[in-house]
């Protein structure tokens, strides 16, 4: 994908005087460096003290260290997957390869690269991510609880192999912030859970290239903060890194500098990420966890060097897990709202460690679990890790004492999300809240006022995901689009208005008139209500009501203003099988081997369609992760909102 020279003008006009600036200045720097490269400067006597605290392996659970021994195996073996693409080069993989279109990344002045035009590049997203090196940090933990140098030898061999390969400012991996701090923040692991094999230190503090390779990441990271309406995410990575980098290698005279700095950048930008309330102002699920990984990755390295963390960030962190604590269902799954890349701060563990469970685990270890905390009974690797290093809230002194929340929370105000939950662990999520976060929202969707409803885990009404950014123009205005959400499409438009594959121009506006969750856990009725303005000239209004007695979700769309057509949608998760006549859908599904049902009556004013895989144009899928698509109901209802009556949808649950 191509960026025209009209999303050039929409997105330099989302931007502030001062951000512009710094863009500019940006510029002139990487003009100047294209020819001015200077050396590390000469380092002696380097030590690695940011060791794990002895024992530490030990407490690792056997049952994840087994599954982690069980993928350390799979990558010496060459195999490993990467959003939807199965691999077997890993034993000498070629880093600017990208499998998925065959492509391989043309070499040159970083700032050159044309990373967004597939046609040259290839997808990036599979480019980048071999090298966030989060595989090697699989390879490093599995030495680090088994001793055999096995996986310490092919850690070393493709770092090696990496490093020869991207010298500095070379290349499609020197092009991303956050590519560089999260590779920082997976090489300081790397060396710690690598020393006790004899060759670390000569890997690292003793090898000129890697001196080189890591000061150059935080000089580069120093120089080039993401600014102003990209300081999402991306920005809370590249200070991580950068952090993290300067607390375990802190060998150059610039560390100490680039330590405070990164710190302050870090301590602003959690605060300026997170609402009040705890959820992450990107309203994108997956980032939330991403940014909490992160965060206490950052923490821990603070604490293991002896360094003074402001207490804002500890605080963050802290409601950051009651938030998640709070909005997961019955089997720990979080909401599955905005964008989702599958991203993660720091990976140890291997499939089937649940990253939920592991973080709520994490938490628990850390701030001490809440009475109503969902149980953890899953185990993993990395939470016995960061615990060794962190020092427990409640040992802080620096720390605040802080109110936490006496029961479960049930409406976020800040962040326009309110949970619903019913007997038999009906869970549903009412979105009424803001587009996404600073100007671009860049990982929002159009999903005002959308619903999504599980069954005991089981995604009955379901939030479609996202399954790609980049390359596939037509797929990803379909995941963000209004009608990939369950909710209602007016005039055949989005709420909200793209410019881009990450860039929102105008942002619909919702607010929440009435969040009485609590009705439904005495055998009563739980309520929410709420509108948006994204069409012009009309409002779309939505009541849920959630009754425990009957089982039953009512969901009323009322669209005042102008006569005009309209598209009622709703997405049903790939495990519902649905038997439409007329506007009645028979669902049913297993859970656990057991046969489930229910049944959703439509609103009759409407003509009634089910669509299943169809791409031209996409509509009927669902994408569990990044990459990944597979084919799933979505029933569609067309006709015309005139203001006369609403339209109402209602799904009741049998047994």
């Amino acid at each position: 994908m191509t960026m025209s020279t009209g999303w050039y003008l929409r997105r330099l006009s989302r931007m502030g005087p001062r951000e512009v600036g710094g863009r500019v200045g940006d510029a002139v720097r990487r003009r100047r460096w294209r020819s001015a490269r200077p050396d590390c400067p000469s380092v002696t006597g380097a030590r690695f003290t940011a060791v794990l605290p002895a024992g530490t392996v030990a407490a690792v659970p056997p049952d994840a260290v087994k599954r982690l021994v069980a993928e350390a195996d799979r990558l010496m073996a060459g195999h490993g997957g990467y959003f939807g693409v199965d691999r077997d080069d890993l034993t000498d993989p070629d880093w600017w390869y990208d499998p998925k279109t065959g492509r391989r990344a043309p070499w040159g002045y970083a700032f050159d690269v044309p990373y967004r035009n597939e046609e040259s590049v290839g997808d990036i997203k599979q480019i980048w991510e071999l090298s966030r090196h989060q595989y090697l940090t699989v390879l490093a933990a599995a030495y680090a609880v088994t001793g055999d140098e096995r996986y310490a030898e092919r850690v070393a061999e493709h770092l090696r192999s990496w490093w020869a390969a991207n010298a500095p400012l070379r290349g499609v991996h020197w092009t991303s912030g956050i590519e560089l701090g999260i590779r920082l923040l997976s090489w300081v692991w790397i060396r710690r859970l690598l020393d006790g094999w004899p060759g670390a230190a000569g890997l690292f503090e003793g090898n000129p290239v890697a001196l080189r390779q890591i000061w150059h990441h935080q000089r580069w990271l120093a120089a080039f903060p993401s600014r102003g309406s990209s300081a999402n995410n991306h920005v809370i990575a590249e200070a991580a890194g950068q952090f993290a980098a300067a607390c375990a290698f802190g060998w150059f005279p610039s560390s100490a500098r680039w330590r405070a700095d990164a710190l302050r950048s870090l301590e602003r930008h959690l605060r300026g990420n997170t609402f009040a309330s705890g959820l992450n102002r990107e309203l994108a699920t997956e980032y939330h966890g991403l940014v909490l990984e992160l965060g206490l990755a950052a923490v821990a390295e603070a604490d293991v060097a002896g360094v003074p963390v402001p207490a804002t960030v500890r605080l963050v962190l802290l409601r950051m897990t009651d938030a998640l604590a709070a909005v997961v269902d019955g089997r720990l799954r979080p909401p599955r709202q905005g964008d989702a890349d599958d991203g993660h701060g720091l990976v140890v563990d291997g499939p089937g460690s649940d990253r939920w469970g592991s973080l709520l685990a994490t938490g628990d270890a850390v701030f001490g679990r809440l009475a109503w905390w969902p149980e953890v009974t899953g185990t993993d690797v990395r939470t016995p890790l960061l615990a060794a290093l962190i020092r427990p809230y409640a040992e802080n002194g620096a720390a605040p004492a802080v109110a936490r929340p006496a029961s479960r929370p049930a409406h976020f105000a800040d962040a326009g999300m309110t949970i619903l939950r019913g007997p038999s662990e009906i869970w549903c999520r009412c979105d009424g809240g803001p587009h996404g976060f600073l100007s671009i929202a860049a990982h929002a969707h159009a999903d005002a006022l959308s619903v999504e409803v599980r069954h005991d885990g089981v995604d009955v009404l379901a939030d479609p995901g996202t399954y790609c950014y980049h390359g596939q123009p037509e797929w990803r205005r379909y995941f963000r689009s209004t009608l990939g959400h369950n909710t209602l499409q007016w005039d055949d438009t989005d709420q909200s208005v793209s410019g881009g594959p990450f860039l929102w121009t105008r942002h619909a506006r919702s607010r929440v008139l009435v969040a009485d969750a609590s009705g439904a856990s005495d055998g009563g009725t739980a309520r929410w209500c709420a509108e948006h303005d994204g069409y012009e000239g009309v409002v779309h209004r939505r009541r849920v009501e959630l009754t425990a007695a009957s089982r039953e979700l009512r969901v009323v769309d009322e669209v005042s203003g102008e006569r005009g057509p309209v598209r009622l949608a709703f997405h049903l998760g790939p495990a519902i099988a649905a038997d439409l006549v007329e506007n009645r859908a028979a669902l049913s599904w297993t859970r656990d081997g057991e046969d489930r049902s229910a049944v959703l009556d439509l609103p009759g004013q409407l003509t009634w369609r089910a669509h299943r895989g169809e791409s031209d144009p996409p509509l009927g899928w669902y994408s569990a992760g990044f990459g990944r698509k597979e084919p799933a109901t979505t029933l569609v209802g067309t006709g015309f909102a005139d203001g006369a009556e609403g339209f109402t949808t209602v799904l009741r649950f049998h047994g």
